[in-house]
C-alpha cells in the first residue's frame, strides 16, 4: 500500500491506496508524527499519488470546504475487510450527502434489526471513513453515537455540519421546545 499526507481546510488528512483502490484514509486531528504512522501501519509506505489518487484527494480538499461532495466512483479496495463488514459498507454507500440512518435502519437492511451491535463495531472498523460516510449513522435517539476518528462524537458533528445536518437540540432549548 501506497500513502501520502495532505492538508485541507480541516486538518491533515492521511490517504492510503493500492492498485485495487483506496484501502485507507485517516481523518485529521493527530500530531503529524502520530499520522505519519497510523497511515504508514502495517507495511504502507510513503508513495507518489494517482491521477486517480490525485481526483479523490481534491474532492476531500473540496469537502472540507464545504462543498456537496460524492465518492460514488471511488473505486475501494476493502480486501482485508470482514465480510458482513463490507456488506454493512456497502449498505451505507446508498446513504448520500446531507442524509443520516440509524445503526438499526442498517442493521435492518442487512436483514436482522438486532444487528445494530455488530454494525456499529463495523462502523468503528472503518478503514476508509468519509468515502464510506460512517459519520451519517446516527444511533436511534437521533443522537451523534460514537465515533473512532480523532475528535470522537464532536468530529462526527462537525462532518454533518459540513452537510447541513444537524443533530438533536441545542443544550438547554429541549425544555423550552425551539
Amino acid at each position: 500500500m501506497e500513502t501520502t499526507i495532505f492538508q485541507t481546510a480541516l486538518g491533515a488528512f492521511g490517504i492510503g491506496w493500492t492498485d485495487t483502490g483506496l484501502a485507507r484514509l485517516q481523518l485529521p486531528g493527530l500530531e503529524p508524527d502520530e499520522l505519519a504512522t497510523r497511515i504508514n501501519r502495517d507495511g504502507g509506505v510513503p508513495g507518489v499519488p494517482s491521477r486517480a489518487v490525485e481526483v479523490l484527494i481534491n474532492q476531500i480538499e473540496d469537502y472540507a470546504d464545504g462543498a456537496a461532495v460524492s465518492f460514488e466512483q471511488t473505486r475501494l479496495d476493502l480486501t482485508a475487510v470482514p465480510s458482513f463488514h463490507r456488506a454493512a459498507y456497502q449498505a451505507l454507500l446508498a446513504c448520500g450527502w446531507g442524509q443520516t440512518t440509524t445503526y438499526g435502519a442498517l442493521a435492518k437492511t442487512l436483514g436482522d434489526a438486532a444487528l445494530s451491535r455488530a454494525v456499529g463495531q463495523a462502523m468503528g472498523a472503518n478503514p476508509i471513513p468519509l468515502v464510506i460516510p460512517c459519520h451519517r449513522v446516527l444511533a436511534s435517539n437521533g443522537k451523534a453515537g460514537g465515533f473512532s476518528a480523532p475528535g470522537g462524537a464532536l468530529s462526527k458533528l462537525r462532518m454533518l455540519a459540513l452537510e447541513g445536518v444537524s443533530v438533536g437540540a441545542p443544550v438547554g432549548q429541549m425544555g423550552f421546545g425551539f
